[in-house]
Order: structure tokens, then C-alpha cells, then sequence
């Protein structure tokens, strides 16, 4: 199954994280994103452009109400021309299966925009 056509599944501190080897099969399937880590735990990473603010700001609020929508909360930077978006589960600092199914289905909002 697609993962954009995946949902998110409830998180606790427990949850497992996606090991290494899931991590390089998932990342092909989101190919715009970037892994980095920030104070140890690792992210997804994307920049996504736009032609001015208003596009900005109506890309920023359609990943807030997904978000809200699946229960899974990215860090959204909204500026003139550019949204930036990372995915990772905070309570288990780690990359969930979540992180990439919400990456997927960012892809699709700015894909129809």
C-alpha cells in the first residue's frame, strides 16, 4: 500500500522506531526529503518553494489541518516563498512509520497545489 494512502496509528513512549534497514527501503518513496539529525534525533526534512506568501501560508495551513486530521504534528517554518517541514515522533525521538506515511501525504498537498 501506498504510504500517503496509510494512516497513522496512536504513538507512546514505547512505540517502536523504523530500524535502519526500513529507513532506506521507506526514503525512495519519499525522495524529496531529507534525513538529518538535530540534538541526536533523526528528522525528515523538506523545503518546499513558492511563488509568494499567501501560497506559503494556504501550503502551511493544509499540513496543520492534516495534521490535526491524523494526530501527528510536524515543525512548520512559514517565510515569503518557502515552507519548511520536518517529521519525527517526539515521544520516541525517533522516526516513526508515521513520520513517513505524513511526509508522503505532504508530498500529495504540494503535488495538487
Amino acid at each position: 500500500m501506498n504510504l500517503s494512502e496509510q494512516k497513522c496509528v496512536a504513538c507512546r513512549r514505547d512505540s517502536p522506531s523504523v530500524p535502519p534497514e526500513e529507513v532506506k527501503e521507506l526514503l525512495p518513496q519519499i525522495s524529496e526529503w531529507e534525513l538529518i539529525e538535530v540534538n541526536e534525533i533523526p528528522r525528515l526534512h523538506r523545503v518546499f518553494k513558492f511563488s509568494n506568501f499567501p501560497d506559503s501560508l494556504e501550503f502551511t495551513n493544509k499540513v496543520g489541518a492534516l495534521a490535526e486530521e491524523e494526530g501527528h504534528h510536524p515543525l512548520l517554518t512559514t517565510e515569503w516563498g518557502r515552507v519548511t517541514v520536518q517529521w519525527w515522533t517526539h515521544k520516541i525521538r525517533n522516526l516513526h512509520q508515521n513520520d513517513f506515511i505524513m511526509s508522503s501525504k505532504t508530498d500529495d498537498i504540494f503535488n495538487a497545489s
